[in-house]
């Protein structure tokens, strides 16, 4: 499938505020999610002034074969001055919220935990009235990693269970649908004050029952917060779109979310698991904790 519907369609963006952001991010050595994985978003965001920070990137120990973040480069070493760079990168944009995500370091005893809680620390120092969310990796089931990001009180943790279990070993193949819902289980034991958050990409293959069950997997952990997209193929070496779900589906899937539990469910074609996660402070006057 190569030609999309008019409702994936995306106004191009004022390269002039894109420009300005970029300009930052490289002045200051930052990846962005927005760009190793050639998000949709990256015009509206950037104009917008957001970025999701990728940190122990680009290259990534695991080569899901939806996603278009490097995979052949060797991981190199943590960056010392990259949780004070980012810092300042928050500082610069003014962000009122910021995402902080990263590739998977499977190489890393700690998953990269440890660098994980610097960034928060040091954004915490330059911007104290910025809310955090971290986007993590499932950590190989480190649940003492995960405890230390924790420590660390980011008000949201978001970890993408991605699809539905049945397609894990041709979309995930090195990840684990239990693990993912017991890391968001974790958390909850661990930080009961914690937001969680999770995302779920369709157009692979999935039924609208599996997706269902999926989302009633994530409240039985306690799951807060959910994300549901559209699966875009980033190039032709990478998995096949399926099929292009409508937004009344993903509008049925709101209610459904909402209907179980959720305190926020985002669900559009062009959702992705950060897009308007600033959103999430307007949750947490509503429901504070």
């Amino acid at each position: 499938m190569t030609v999309k519907p008019d409702w994936l369609r995306v106004k191009a963006p004022q390269w002039q505020r894109v420009g300005s952001v970029k300009e930052i991010l490289r002045d200051l050595n930052l990846n962005t999610v927005c760009e190793e994985a050639s998000c949709p978003n990256i015009g509206e965001c950037f104009k917008a002034g957001t970025a999701t920070f990728l940190i122990m990137g680009p290259a990534c120990t695991r080569a899901c074969p939806y996603c278009d973040i490097d995979f052949e480069k060797k991981p190199q070493g943590l960056d010392p001055l990259e949780p004070v760079n980012l810092a300042e990168a928050v500082k610069r944009l003014n962000l009122n919220h910021v995402v902080i995500t990263s590739v998977n370091r499977d190489d890393l005893p700690d998953g990269g935990a440890s660098q994980f809680v610097r960034c928060i620390e040091e954004t915490r120092k330059l911007s104290p009235n910025t809310t955090i969310e971290v986007l993590i990796p499932d950590l190989c089931g480190n649940w003492k990693a995960l405890e230390i990001i924790l420590q660390a009180q980011p008000e949201v943790l978001n970890h993408n269970t991605e699809t539905v279990p049945r397609l894990y070993r041709r979309i995930r193949p090195q990840g684990d649908y239990q693990r993912s819902l017991q890391l968001l289980q974790q958390t909850k034991k661990l930080t009961p004050q914690t937001y969680t958050k999770s995302g779920i990409m369709v157009g692979l293959g999935e039924t609208d029952e599996e997706v269902r069950q999926v989302m009633i997997d994530l409240r039985q952990v306690d799951c807060d917060i959910l994300t549901l997209g559209q699966y875009l193929q980033p190039s032709s070496q990478h998995l096949d779109v399926q099929a292009f779900i409508t937004p009344t589906q993903f509008n049925d899937w709101r209610k459904f979310g909402e209907s179980i539990g959720f305190l926020q469910v985002v669900s559009s074609p062009l959702t992705r698991s950060s897009y308007h996660a600033e959103q999430v402070r307007d949750l947490m006057k509503r429901y504070p904790r």
